[in-house]
């Protein structure tokens, strides 16, 4: 016992000297210099040199001041060689870890972003993914397109029992909000011919009623219980992919935009054990929201810099590629035969202003996903209806995409104090179809309004809304400022807006839209050293930004990620 006691002391005190160390040691010090410093504060100054003292900035100014600074502070210098230093991007509005799935799931996304033509490729690609599947679990399939598939039709039930019929099998649309499953991930989820549509969502049905697969909006939800309640070694897997991912794109804030009550405990539990190499904003959805309010969720003893939990989520309607996006006019092409469908709400007009309201009166932040201009009409009721019956200073509501909104809407978000976050890269991935098929040319050139948003001073963000497509905030920016399709042709082009804007978009005012600003989004004493180096500076090219590459991401002060050379 004697010599136990004598270990147990030795190690309290090695464990005690260890701290000691950390707390004494003196802080590491850097100056970047030698490249365009693009600060992105009140005044859009590009400087000279950048210096930090642990992890936050203690300057930016003058490269033959900072460097008598580093030089009387033993400061490490970084070289930038003509490469350009800017704040680390804010992720507005994505699901992180959802990239990290593609360690899960197989890839079915079509150009640009995957190479699956056709649906007798994406079914090759989940029998593949099947045969290395035991009989009896899951196979899952990510990122199809419909659209973009020769036949131009969604993977029905029959399609997949042609794959598998030893497994339940799940394929998710690119949107995100409709799903396809075979007969055994039907049964799983306890739907036949007698099962009502739920509210918000639709199973489509064969001739004979029964469901043909395809389902839509609320009726996929419960699939949710398979993809984000993988195993302890799977979200582990998961989480380390999305990482790399985001780091390697410059992201120093990530955010899950939607986050189940299982992910905000993972995100807790991963950020008590050290576990976060980057900065994550949760957003919780309802659920979440009220077992945090009634301390049934406890999300204590993290750092906020580090996880905040954030606005609480509602999803007002669904995605217009999907045809579930809520429109005040017609689709352009409709998907069936009524010429006049507009999709629907998730969220009837009446629920939805109760529930904004209940949460705005809690002192919540609220971000209302609205995709079609039916859905944002409904939801600018509800927020100016929640601040009536509840006045509240600064509460800034997010109107989630924003897509479709209409002049009169961003004239009624500024009156709120509204935050709307773009998803602009539609212009990239969908703008031809947006064109052509679902909104038609006068309303695809208005999609994303960012210029008209900015004539009426809004701080608005803008977002990739990751996993759907992969996380790339220079492309971001560069569609913002170009507004062209993947084919190369201009949508909207009276709607681009210029590269310090659009740059702000996933910095400073993505920090503000978390109500962090006073800590991160740009280059400015006191703040957080999140930092990222690209190899030339956006404001030098405007049409090349989406070329411009990610060398180093750094985190409070610490180097993270370095691309290989």
């Amino acid at each position: 016992m004697r010599t136990l006691g004598r270990v147990l002391a030795v190690g309290v005190v090695a464990v005690l000297a260890v701290f000691a160390w950390r707390a004494l040691r003196p802080e590491p010090r850097w100056l970047f210099v030698g490249g365009p410093v693009v600060t992105l504060d009140a005044e859009d100054r590009v400087v000279e040199a950048l210096a930090v003292t642990g992890q936050r900035i203690t300057a930016a100014g003058s490269a033959d001041v900072l460097r008598a600074w580093a030089a009387k502070e033993g400061a490490e210098v970084v070289e930038l060689g003509g490469r350009a230093l800017l704040p680390g991007f804010i992720d507005a509005h994505g699901h992180f870890p959802g990239a990290g799935f593609e360690v899960l799931a197989e890839d079915l996304n079509s150009p640009p972003i995957g190479d699956v033509r056709s649906l007798d490729e994406l079914l090759g690609r989940l029998r593949e993914r099947a045969a290395a599947t035991d009989a009896g679990d899951w196979v899952l399939g990510m990122g199809y397109d419909d659209t973009l598939l020769a036949e131009g039709r969604h993977p029905t039930r029959a399609d997949l029992d042609a794959v598998t019929t030893e497994h339940p099998l799940a394929a998710l649309h690119i949107s995100g909000h409709l799903a396809s499953a075979n007969s055994r991930a039907l049964a799983w989820l306890g739907y036949d011919a007698s099962t009502p549509d739920p509210e918000g969502g639709r199973i489509r049905r064969d001739a004979a009623g029964e469901p043909d697969g395809v389902l839509e909006e609320s009726a996929m939800e419960p699939l949710a219980e398979v993809l984000f309640k993988p195993s302890l070694l799977d979200t582990w897997r998961v989480l380390r992919s999305a990482t790399e991912l985001y780091l390697a794109a410059g992201v120093t804030t990530a955010q899950n935009g939607f986050a189940t009550r299982e992910q905000v405990r993972g995100l807790v539990l991963a950020s008590r054990l050290g576990l976060l190499r980057l900065r994550v904003v949760a957003w919780p959805d309802e659920v979440a929201a009220d077992a945090i309010a009634d301390g049934e969720l406890g999300v204590g003893g993290v750092d906020p810099l580090w996880l905040r939990i954030g606005a609480v989520k509602l999803v007002a309607d669904g995605s217009i590629q999907g045809y579930t996006g809520y429109l005040s006019e017609p689709y352009h092409v409709p998907p069936g035969d009524d010429p006049g469908y507009r999709g629907y709400p998730r969220i009837p007009r009446e629920a939805l202003i109760e529930r904004v309201g209940r949460q705005h009166a809690r002192g919540e932040q609220l971000a209302v996903h609205g995709n079609g201009d039916a859905s944002i009409d409904d939801i600018l009721d509800a927020l100016e209806a929640a601040k009536r019956e509840t006045p509240r200073p600064d509460a800034r509501p997010v109107i989630v995409h924003a897509q479709m909104a209409r002049d009169d809407q961003l004239d009624r978000m500024a009156g709120l104090g509204a935050i709307p976050s773009f998803f602009v890269l539609h212009t990239y991935y969908w703008g031809d179809r947006h064109r052509d098929i679902f909104m038609g040319p006068e309303r695809a050139a208005r999609m994303s309004p960012t210029r008209s948003a900015e004539e009426r001073g809004l701080r608005f963000t803008l977002h990739a809304d990751t996993p759907v497509v992969p996380m790339e905030p220079l492309r971001v920016v560069w569609a913002a400022v170009n507004r062209r399709s993947a084919s190369g042709a201009p949508i909207g082009e009276a709607q681009r807006i210029g590269v310090v804007r659009a740059l702000r978009g996933v910095t400073l005012d993505a920090a503000r839209q978390h109500f962090e600003e006073a800590d991160k989004g740009s280059l400015e004493k006191g703040k957080l050293a999140d930092l990222v180096v690209l190899d030339r500076s956006p404001l030098d090219d405007p049409a090349g930004i989406d070329r411009i590459r990610v060398l180093e991401t750094w985190v409070g002060g610490r180097r993270v990620w370095r691309a290989k050379p």
